[in-house]
């Protein structure tokens, strides 16, 4: 990872935990049980956010990661985000993301059509936009017309311009090799990178203060366009990882 302002701190929660080396953290959950939320973090977040969240555009980060193996259980990534449901900031905000993203089954977050709800992926988000909030009212009918398919497939794309939602589903799988993915945050533009190779790109990135977090844990979400939503968590019964390198390692 290489970015001279990150100021990395763990949390961790349940079975979670971050074994470090010379040249890594390594983010583990060993197991867990849906009994009990795990989850193994870092993040730069100052407290309370959302006041201290440390980045604003122009930011680049580059991050050297590799995962235990494909079958994670649950979700894991890395990048910015506003940390909607931060402890002690009050109610939950509306989210704001620029990040690498995966979810295993069952979660199904649907949010750009075409793009399936799971899996890894580059992802933005920004419902914190005018444009997004003159869509609260109608949420509701939205959510019922969207229950058509023929509604769906025409008022759903205006919805994701103005969330200014975009994903792109990363081909492969995660793998145990090390992987270069690279985050370009300007004030008009945003790009995002895997091994040198642009994958996703969007005119209307996040605006706002954001704040770095690489992290695994045992949960899974659906929320889709049809207003089905459900949160939950999932048995781990084996090890999964993930691991990035630190600034300036081998």
């Amino acid at each position: 990872m290489k970015r001279d302002t990150l100021a990395l701190k763990p949390f961790l929660a349940g079975t979670g935990k971050v074994e470090t080396s010379a040249q890594s953290w390594r983010l583990c959950l060993p197991t867990a049980a849906r009994q009990v939320y795990a989850d193994a973090q870092l993040d730069d977040y100052g407290s309370p956010p959302p006041r201290s969240f440390p980045h604003r555009p122009p930011a680049r980060f580059v991050i050297e990661a590799r995962f235990s193996g494909p079958d994670l259980l649950g979700t894991a990534g890395f990048g910015l985000w506003n940390h909607p449901f931060a402890p002690g900031s009050g109610l939950p905000r509306l989210p704001r993301a620029l990040w690498f993203f995966y979810a295993s089954p069952p979660s199904n977050m649907a949010l750009a059509a075409g793009v399936p709800g799971f899996g890894w992926k580059a992802a933005v988000i920004d419902a914190t936009r005018p444009s997004a909030l003159a869509l609260a009212p109608f949420a509701p009918l939205i959510v019922l017309l969207n229950r058509s398919s023929w509604w769906y497939s025409r008022l759903w794309p205006l919805v994701q311009r103005g969330l200014r939602i975009g994903e792109a589903p990363l081909p492969g799988e995660l793998l145990p090799e090390w992987h270069t993915y690279s985050i370009e945050w300007e004030i008009d533009r945003a790009r995002l990178c895997v091994d040198d190779r642009l994958v996703l790109e969007t005119a209307r990135p996040p605006q706002g203060s954001m704040g770095f977090v690489a992290w695994i844990d045992n949960q899974y979400a659906v929320v889709t366009p049809q207003g089905k939503m459900r949160f939950g968590l999932l048995d781990c019964p084996y090890p999964q990882w993930l691991e990035i390198k630190k600034p300036g390692g081998p």
